[in-house]
């Protein structure tokens, strides 16, 4: 049995399942940011109001809160459940995420499942950050989660750099090898754990992997050169398919790679996956899907008609070229807020509740829009009386080139949404559900996100995903043949747009640059 930690304690242990992981955090720790490090999502943003980051308590102590009572109801706490996002660790504990046993991770949808015997794998290959899933194939329950940074960053923050990285080819050589041996490595990590707790089935390995075209590319060996110069033509977009065992993959058992098809240039797998997961293939109405990493990939659609792009943000979002930027880890400032006072200030949350080391993308959203409403940033996107940083807390600040480089990014994605949907006649007003995918999204505040124009939608269209482009891969690999039909209905319909080609896309950049909220002139 676990013992009971006091509050003098400085430290606490976390057991987590499904996957046995096992962890010592500081007393007083939020169990929001803890669980984040260990790939849990939070579907309404840790606000407390949908329950979807519920935790049952198998051994151990987590006192209820309020919100426990008001979201979850009573016998759901009286029979140990809690909302993650708002416990507090005081005392050693045992949990296991629901989010973990279902087949769903950060999507209402549910998956139909067509149950075969042993154990895959789901793959969310981004430019930035890896996410992995292993995934009983005869339940669709999860039984491990592994997250990595891509270790392709090494070669640039964004796709761009990596591609000219990759030119030569010792170039391309290394970078495949790279990412070939980190995913190796997650997944033995995943199956080393899996097997030490329910043993090994005696079925070869499935692993379904999504990416955008640059990262397909990269991982599947392909020549990247004609991504390189316009009109960014791919070698190869149809889906691959590989045995692991050609790349060196320790595993106890024959493991096959499957790499989704891409849609164009540079709109990949992912994306395809982020439409499965969202529906976005299926009913009607004016729908809009963002997935607002790297490469800022916007789909949209009327119900016939589903228009694709991928536009220049960069890695903004992601906390790249922000000069004190940094993923969404222990020690980023994720949330920013106004106090009330004779002076304006700003204050900030820092997520594991450490000294702040640095700003993630939410909290770089954050941080413009109260310091427009401070009256310390002007809607040019000038620091106000000139001034070269804007102070967060004592440790970090942005600067004026950090504000520049949020405005190259929401810009991009705010002219890509109008664009698209001009193409089907359509105007923001008319969007029924915007989707927002990935692990920024599912922390942005929309309001804030308005405030500074890079969601020219209506806040109640909002929908959060989560990571999408995961769940799509989990669709891939547990849906069988209905998946498959979809993939292919969905490469059938997709036009993928190039923004360059749009003759008014200059001017609506420009435009959207400005850090004017949505609905206001953008003169």
């Amino acid at each position: 049995m676990l013992e009971g930690a006091n509050f003098v304690t400085d430290l606490v242990h976390l057991h987590l399942d499904p996957g046995d992981r096992r962890s010592p955090v500081p007393a007083g720790a939020r169990l929001q940011d803890v669980l984040f490090d260990q790939g849990a999502e939070f579907p309404c943003g840790g606000a407390g109001d949908c329950g979807k980051c519920s935790v049952l308590v198998v051994e151990g102590r987590l006192d209820p809160t309020d919100d426990d009572y008001a979201v979850l109801g009573k016998q759901a706490v009286a029979t140990g459940w809690r909302l993650a996002c708002r416990a507090r660790l005081f005392h050693d504990v045992r949990l296991r995420l629901s989010q973990w046993d279902a087949p769903v991770l950060g999507s209402d949808a549910p998956i139909d499942i067509v149950p075969r015997p042993g154990w895959g794998i789901a793959v969310d290959l981004g430019t930035t950050t890896i996410a992995a899933q292993l995934i009983d194939l005869s339940t669709g329950t999860i039984l491990g989660v592994e997250t990595a940074t891509n270790p392709q960053v090494a070669f640039g923050a964004d796709v761009m750099t990596r591609i000219h990285a990759a030119l030569s080819e010792e170039g391309a050589r290394t970078q495949t090898k790279v990412i070939r041996d980190c995913l190796g490595d997650l997944a033995g990590s995943l199956v080393g754990a899996a097997q030490r707790g329910n043993g090994l089935p005696e079925h070869p390995l499935n692993v379904v992997v999504v990416a955008n075209t640059v990262m397909h590319h990269l991982l599947a060996g392909y020549d990247i050169a004609g991504l390189a110069v316009s009109p960014f033509m791919p070698t190869q977009l149809d889906e691959t398919v590989l045995d692991a065992s050609e790349w060196g993959w320790l595993l106890p058992r024959a493991c096959e790679v499957r790499i989704l098809p891409c849609l164009g240039g540079f709109v990949g797998s992912d994306l395809l996956a982020g439409i499965m997961a969202s529906g976005l293939d299926q009913g009607s109405g004016v729908r809009v899907l963002v997935d607002l990493g790297t490469n800022g990939e916007i789909v949209v659609t009327d119900g016939q008609r589903m228009l694709c792009t991928a536009t220049a943000a960069g890695p903004a979002f992601e906390g790249a070229r922000i000069r004190m930027g940094m993923r969404a880890a222990t020690g980023a400032i994720d949330r920013v807020w106004l106090a009330n006072g004779k002076e304006p200030r700003l204050c900030c949350h820092v997520i594991g509740g450490e000294s702040s080391r640095g700003v993630c993308g939410s909290g770089l959203v954050d941080a413009a829009a109260c310091a427009l409403d401070a009256g310390l940033l002007y809607s040019s996107g000038r620091l106000a009386k000139n001034a070269e940083w804007l102070s967060l807390t004592n440790e970090v600040a942005l600067h004026q080139c950090d504000i520049r480089e949020l405005q190259l990014a929401k810009g991009a994605i705010a002219a890509g949404v109008e664009i698209l949907l001009r193409q089907i006649h359509a105007k923001p007003d008319d969007v029924e559900t915007a989707y927002l995918c990935g692990a920024f999204g599912n922390y942005l505040n929309v309001a804030h996100a308005r405030r500074i124009g890079l969601l020219p939608v209506a806040e109640s269209s909002v929908r959060t995903l989560g990571n999408s482009a995961l769940h799509g891969a989990k669709i891939a690999l547990l849906a069988g043949r209905q998946a498959d039909l979809r993939i292919d209905e969905i490469r059938q319909r997709a036009e993928v747009v190039n923004l360059h080609n749009a003759p008014e896309f200059m001017d609506c950049y420009v435009r959207h640059m400005s850090f004017s909220p949505v609905g206001a002139s953008q003169t």
